[in-house]
C-alpha cells in the first residue's frame, strides 16, 4: 500500500505504543540463545537475531491449548475456549512467513480449524528482511524462502540509520498511525534497491539441485537404502518436528475429573517420529520402523505437502538441523538422495 520510513531511534517508540492494545510477540535473548516471547518493554526486542529455537508459529498454534471445557458432562453444558488477545508477532523472517503461509493454507482448508482462523485472523504479521544467513544450517535461498512479497502486514528492511517499512494493508497503516515515519523519497527507494540487490550473495545455495526437482527426485527415491540408513541413526526424539515451523501434527485429549462430570478437551503439538504416533486400535503400529518415520518425514517436507496444499513442507530455516543430535539433516539428505541418482540410480 505505501513505503515509508522510520528512523531507528523511534523504532522503541513504535513498539511502545503498541504495548496497551495488543499482546505483542518478538524475538529476545533466552538461555543463550533467542526465542519468541511475548514482550512487556520495547528494550526486550532483538532485530538483529539469527534465529529462534521455536518459530513464531506457536502465537497461532500454540503448544497445547485449551479447545474448550466442560462445566457439567450430564447436562451436556460446555464452555468454549477463551479468545487470545489482539496480537502483533515482531521481527518475522521471511522463511517463517512463508511457513505461516503454509499454516493458513492448511487450517483454512478442507475442515477449516475455527481456533486457528480466530488467532490468525486476530493477528498483525511485522515482518523483516534477512541481510545474512542465520548460521550454516540455514538453506532458505535454496528453498526459495528469502523473500516475501505477500502475507505480512508491514515488511522491515534495515538501511542502517532507518528501516524502510513496506505498509501492506490497513491493519500495518493504522498501527503506524501517531507514529513518526515520512515516506520514501527517491533516494530511500535507490537505498532500498541497492541493499536488496547486494544481499543475494550473501546466502549460499546449499541444495545442490533446483529445489523444483526435489519432488521427483523423492518420488524415484522411495525405496532409498539411505532411509534405513537414517533409521539406524534416528533416537525418535521429535526434536527435528518439534521445532519445526510447518509441522502441524497434533494430539487431542480429554481430561475428566473422577466424576466424569468437569473436564476440558486439550490440544497438543504431536510428532509423526514419535514410536507411538501411527498406533492405531488393536495395538498395530503402521510406521513402527523409524525407517518409515524419517522416510515419511522427508516425503511430506518435499513431496506430500506440496501435493495436498500447493506449498513445500520446508522453508530452509535449519531449526531441525540445529535440534537434531545425530546430524540428520535436510540437506544432507536431499543431496545424497541426489547423488544417489545421478550415480545411476543407485539406492
Amino acid at each position: 500500500m505505501s513505503l515509508t520510513i522510520l528512523k531507528k531511534e523511534n523504532l522503541n517508540h513504535f513498539i511502545e505504543s503498541l504495548l496497551p492494545h495488543y499482546r505483542v510477540g518478538g524475538p529476545v535473548e533466552k538461555n543463550g540463545g533467542f526465542a519468541f516471547e511475548e514482550i512487556h518493554d520495547a528494550s526486550e526486542i532483538r532485530l538483529d537475531y539469527p534465529t529462534t529455537i521455536l518459530p513464531p508459529k506457536k502465537f497461532l498454534l500454540p503448544v497445547k491449548e485449551t479447545l474448550f471445557e466442560i462445566e457439567n458432562a450430564t447436562q451436556g453444558k460446555i464452555k468454549p475456549a477463551q479468545a487470545d488477545p489482539p496480537t502483533v508477532i515482531f521481527g518475522v523472517h521471511t522463511c517463517d512467513l512463508h511457513a505461516i503461509q503454509l499454516l493458513d493454507k492448511v487450517f483454512t482448508s478442507g475442515h477449516p480449524d475455527p481456533h486457528y482462523i480466530q488467532r490468525r485472523q486476530n493477528t498483525i504479521i511485522i515482518s523483516i528482511e534477512c541481510l545474512k544467513p542465520c548460521d550454516e544450517h540455514s538453506f532458505c535461498k535454496s528453498m526459495g524462502t528469502l523473500s516475501a512479497d505477500e502475507n505480512f502486514d508491514i515488511h522491515m528492511l534495515d538501511l542502517g540509520d532507518s528501516y524502510a517499512l513496506d505498509v501492506f494493508s490497513e491493519k500495518g497503516q493504522q498501527l503506524l498511525e501517531g507514529i513518526d515515519v515520512q515516506p520514501a523519497t527517491q533516494r530511500d527507494v535507490e537505498s532500498i534497491n541497492r541493499v536488496l540487490s547486494g544481499k543475494w550473495q550473501h546466502f549460499p545455495y546449499r541444495l545442490d539441485f533446483d529445489v523444483n526437482d526435489l519432488p521427483p527426485l523423492l518420488d524415484m527415491s522411495m525405496n532409498s537404502s539411505l532411509w534405513d540408513e537414517l533409521g539406524e541413526r534416528c533416537l525418535a526424539c521429535a526434536a527435528c518436528t518439534n521445532v519445526c515451523p510447518t509441522c502441524f501434527c497434533f494430539n487431542v485429549k480429554d481430561i475428566v475429573d473422577l466424576r466424569l462430570v468437569e473436564g476440558k478437551r486439550e490440544r497438543s503439538w504431536d510428532s509423526c517420529q514419535l514410536d507411538a504416533f501411527a498406533t492405531v486400535a488393536g495395538g498395530h503400529n503402521f510406521r513402527e520402523d523409524r525407517s518409515l518415520r524419517q522416510r515419511h518425514r522427508f516425503m511430506r517436507k518435499g513431496k506430500y505437502i506440496l501435493n495436498a496444499h500447493g506449498y513445500l513442507g520446508c522453508v530452509g530455516c535449519g531449526r531441525c538441523a540445529r535440534a537434531c543430535l545425530v546430524d540428520i539433516t535436510p540437506v544432507k539428505v536431499f543431496n545424497e538422495l541426489y547423488l544417489r541418482q545421478i550415480a545411476g540410480g543407485r539406492s
